[in-house]
C-alpha cells in the first residue's frame, strides 16, 4: 500500500492531499483538540491553518510514516520528529490511529482475496499473492491482474497500492518499490541484468544496516557487485547459512512458497513515553499506562484466538539501556488479569529506581484454545530472559 498510514489519514481529511504530512507521536489528542474547536464541522472542512505543524513539536516521538511529499525533504519512518522537525518544520503532524489502519487492512485484503485467494498476509500494508491458478492471471505477464486488483482496492476503499509482478517473492518484493505509488512492475528473469544488478545491496530484503557495512568494506556496493563474487567467496566471509543466501538472492533465486497461514510466535504492546517516568513519582500513571498494555495484549489474543504460557516485559531506562524478564505459567491464558499480574511478578526482578523510557508486554509460547494440553505442574521459578545484566531490585514500590 502507498504511504498506507497517512492515505488513510487522507480519507478523513482529504483538504491536506499533496501537503507534506507525518504520522506519529503521541495519541489521538489532536482529534479531541479539533473536536472542540470545530465540533460543528465535519472533518473533510477543517481548515488547514487549524492543524499542528511539525515546527511546534517537543518531546521525543518517532515518525511513523510520512506521505510522498514530506519524504522529498528527507523525513523518513523511524526518524525522530525533533529531527524531522529541523528538515521539513512547515509538515502537518497527525498521531496515530491504528484501529483505522486495522479496519482500512482488513478492507484491502478481502478485495484481494475475492480475485486471488492464495494471500500470504506480510502485515497491515503488504501481502504477498500466488496468481499462478487464477484464471486470465497471466495476461500480460500479470499485469491486467494488477490492474484489476488496483481498481478494485480503490473502488472499495479509497486507496492506492503499488504491485511488482515476478516468478518469486524476493524479485516482486522489490519491484513493488520501483514505480510508487499507484505503480505497476513486471520483471522477468532477464531483467535481472538491467534492472536488479544495478541497484544498492540493501534493496534486497534480507540484507541490512550491519551486513550491507560489511559488504561495502569489501567493495561490494551493487548487487551485480554482489552476483560476481564466487559462492565459495561469499560462504568464506560469511557463513555457510547466510554466503549462500546472498548469492541466490544476488541472482534472483527464490524457492519460498506464498503461505497462506501462519502461526504467531508472539504478541505484544510497547509504548514510549512523551517523557520519562519514574516507579515511585509517577506511579500512578505507569500503573495505568501498564495495565492498558496487558488490557490491549489480551484484546489482541482474543481477537486472534490465541492462548500464551509466557508472559514478559520489557523496559528501557532513560539511559537507554534495555532490560526483559519472563515467565512461564502453568496453564495458557488470553485472560488481562492473569497477564498483568505474571507480568507484575516480572517486574519485581528488575530495578525500578532509574526512569523509564519504555515499557512492553509480551505474550508467547502461543497455542489455540483446545491444543494438546502440556502435563499440569506448579508454576516455575520466573525464569531469566536475554536482557541487560542488572542488579536485583532494592524496596522500590512496583506500580
Amino acid at each position: 500500500m502507498d504511504a498506507f498510514y497517512a492515505s488513510v489519514e487522507l480519507l478523513r481529511y482529504p483538504q491536506l492531499k499533496g501537503l507534506p504530512i507525518v504520522i506519529g507521536g503521541g495519541r489521538r489528542r489532536l482529534d479531541e483538540a479539533l473536536a472542540q474547536d470545530y465540533a460543528d464541522v465535519p472533518p473533510h472542512e477543517i481548515p488547514v491553518a487549524a492543524f499542528p505543524r511539525l515546527a511546534d513539536y517537543t518531546g521525543r516521538g518517532v515518525i511513523t510514516t510520512a506521505t510522498y511529499a514530506a519524504r522529498a525533504f528527507g523525513v523518513g519512518s523511524a526518524m525522530g520528529l525533533m529531527k524531522a522537525a529541523r528538515l521539513c518544520p512547515q509538515a502537518i503532524l497527525l498521531p496515530v490511529d491504528f484501529d483505522a489502519y486495522r479496519r482500512c487492512s482488513r478492507q484491502f485484503k478481502a478485495v484481494i482475496t475475492s480475485i486471488a485467494p492464495v494471500m500470504e498476509d506480510r502485515g497491515v500494508d503488504e501481502v504477498y499473492i500466488d496468481f499462478t491458478q487464477v484464471p486470465g492471471g497471466q495476461r500480460e505477464g500479470g499485469r491486467v491482474l494488477a490492474r484489476l486488483i488496483q481498481k478494485s482496492i480503490f473502488e472499495a476503499t479509497g486507496l492506492t497500492c503499488s504491485i511488482g509482478v515476478a516468478p518469486n517473492k524476493l524479485l516482486a518484493k522489490m519491484a513493488s518499490e520501483f514505480d510508487k505509488p499507484n505503480g505497476i512492475s513486471v520483471v522477468w528473469p532477464d531483467d535481472l541484468g538491467t534492472r536488479i544488478w544495478p541497484l544498492a545491496c540493501r534493496k534486497i530484503n534480507g540484507i541490512g544496516p550491519k551486513a550491507d557495512a560489511r559488504l561495502q568494506s569489501h567493495g561490494i556496493h551493487t548487487i551485480g557487485d554482489l552476483a560476481q563474487r564466487p559462492l565459495a567467496w561469499l560462504v568464506q566471509h560469511f557463513g555457510k547459512a547466510y554466503g549462500a543466501w546472498l548469492h541466490d538472492a544476488a541472482w534472483g533465486r527464490d524457492e519460498r512458497p506464498v503461505v497462506t497461514e501462519s502461526e504467531p510466535v508472539s504478541m505484544s504492546r510497547e509504548t514510549t513515553f512523551e517523557r520519562d517516568l519514574h516507579a515511585v513519582h509517577d506511579r500512578a500513571e505507569l500503573g495505568r499506562i501498564f495495565t492498558a498494555l496487558c488490557e490491549r495484549v489480551a484484546e489482541d489474543l482474543q481477537r486472534k484466538g490465541y492462548v500464551g504460557r509466557t508472559i514478559g516485559i520489557k523496559l528501557r531506562y532513560d539511559d537507554f539501556r534495555t532490560a526483559t524478564r519472563d515467565l512461564t505459567l502453568s496453564e495458557p491464558t488470553q485472560d488481562a488479569a492473569v497477564i498483568r499480574q505474571a507480568a507484575g511478578q516480572c517486574l519485581k526482578r528488575v530495578p525500578l529506581q532509574q526512569r523509564l523510557r519504555l515499557l512492553g508486554v509480551r505474550v508467547a509460547a502461543l497455542e489455540k484454545p483446545g491444543a494438546a494440553p502440556v502435563p499440569p505442574g506448579r508454576m516455575p521459578a520466573p525464569r531469566r530472559s536475554r536482557g541487560t545484566a542488572l542488579s536485583d531490585p532494592h524496596t522500590v514500590p512496583l506500580f
